[in-house]
């Protein structure tokens, strides 16, 4: 932790002028709580969302003033969307000034009756055709485990693949891909992702020591996740997986509102527990018009190594039962194995340590399900791929 204090970067801010040239950012209570890690600050300045763009000078001015300051490594300042009544939004940072592709225009909304609003036009991360998100109901079901295997599936079956680690709180990508160090940041200004097993990544675990507690509100973790989508290199992909959050608050909710997702992979247990759980990411996908590409069964069943007999630890097909019942895709069953996690604490992936395993391929077959579900939901037309924005 560096030796920068919350009131210094008070005082540095206090040479901002506010908006309308009246009083100081901090005096017109315009600054977010601020949090500092490892010489990184981060804060939101809230702003009437139609004067985003325009204030933009304002966010570029405090970001300059805060960094000047000795032992600050970097500084990542969004502007925050001001909601009627005064409070600040706790749902999404307001756009800052983006060139937007000829091919953002809004994709129809399937279902949605003759009349009514549709949502608003999305632009996507220049490069990148397809994001899929692999959620969760509940943390300990082995969600990032299934990113990461999923996405080494993918990129065995011949596509270009990038992982993007959303769960803010616990980023655990540098720790199951075995990577250290921090990005490297252009002339540009922009992050260059980190490599491993030929997937581009990047996650806030490389900004942030380790053992940092992460107390962030709503503003502050849409703004790090907006600044890892639209200021990292990802170069072009053909499939992004983010891998995001347990649970179903805002944090999801932000992201499945403003990331228009090809598509949704929900991880479960057989337990009935962890199904409960998973029906609440299934509907909130759903509620928002994410297409479900899938439901993935992880520690499905327990093969002994000395005998090949087989326990059904957490009982067994309740996430399959549950995919048939509400029609949603079942993905597969992916079976405990202790290997598995050692590998996965090693930074070694089973999927790449052992290509040839039975775990390996299972994977594989699950990756390539859910791209014929991608395809399928194009229904071959070849549309362009959704597109992000963020307003």
């Amino acid at each position: 932790m560096s030796g920068v204090t919350r009131e210094q970067v008070l005082s540095q801010l206090r040479q901002v002028t506010g908006p309308d040239f009246k009083g100081d950012i901090v005096s017109l209570g315009l600054v977010s709580d601020i949090f500092i890690a490892d010489g990184k600050v981060f804060f939101s300045i809230t702003v009437p969302s139609d004067r985003a763009e325009a204030l933009e000078p304002l966010r570029s001015m405090a970001e300059k003033v805060v960094s000047s300051l000795p032992g600050v490594k970097s500084t990542l300042v969004t502007l925050t969307a001001e909601k009627i009544g005064g409070r600040t939004s706790d749902d999404a940072p307001p756009p800052r000034p983006q060139a937007r592709p000829a091919s953002s225009a809004a994709q129809p909304q399937a279902g949605r009756p003759q009349g009514a609003p549709t949502l608003p036009p999305k632009a996507g991360v220049p490069g990148v055709k397809h994001i899929i998100a692999v959620a969760s109901g509940k943390g300990g079901v082995g969600k990032s485990t299934t990113t990461v295997n999923l996405a080494l599936g993918l990129q065995a079956n011949g596509l270009k693949v990038g992982i993007l680690d959303a769960d803010i709180y616990g980023p655990s990508m540098p720790r199951l891909l075995g990577i250290s160090g921090q990005p490297e940041q252009t002339r540009d200004k922009r992050i260059e992702p980190m490599e491993r097993y030929g997937i581009k990544v990047m996650s806030m675990g490389f900004m942030v020591d380790e053992d940092a507690p992460m107390i962030w509100r709503g503003p502050m973790v849409v703004s790090a996740l907006t600044q890892m989508l639209r200021e990292v290199n990802w170069g072009n992909l053909d499939v992004m997986v983010v891998d995001m959050p347990p649970g179903t608050g805002d944090v999801q909710l932000t992201m499945a509102q403003k990331v228009p997702l090809s598509g949704a992979v929900i991880v479960s247990t057989p337990q009935d527990l962890a199904l409960i759980d998973a029906r609440k990411g299934l509907n909130m996908f759903r509620k928002v018009e994410i297409p479900l590409l899938g439901v993935v069964e992880n520690m499905s069943y327990f093969i002994a190594p000395d005998t090949g007999a087989r326990y059904d630890i957490f009982g067994h097909g309740g996430a399959k039962s549950e995919a048939e019942r509400i029609g949603v895709p079942f993905l597969g069953e992916v079976p405990l194995h202790m290997d598995v996690r050692a590998y996965s604490d090693a930074g070694t992936p089973i999927t790449a340590k052992e290509p040839e395993s039975e775990h390996a391929k299972i994977y594989r077959d699950i990756a390539k399900k859910v791209w014929d579900n991608i395809n399928a939901g194009e229904g071959g037309s070849g549309r362009q791929a959704p597109n992000i924005v963020f307003d």
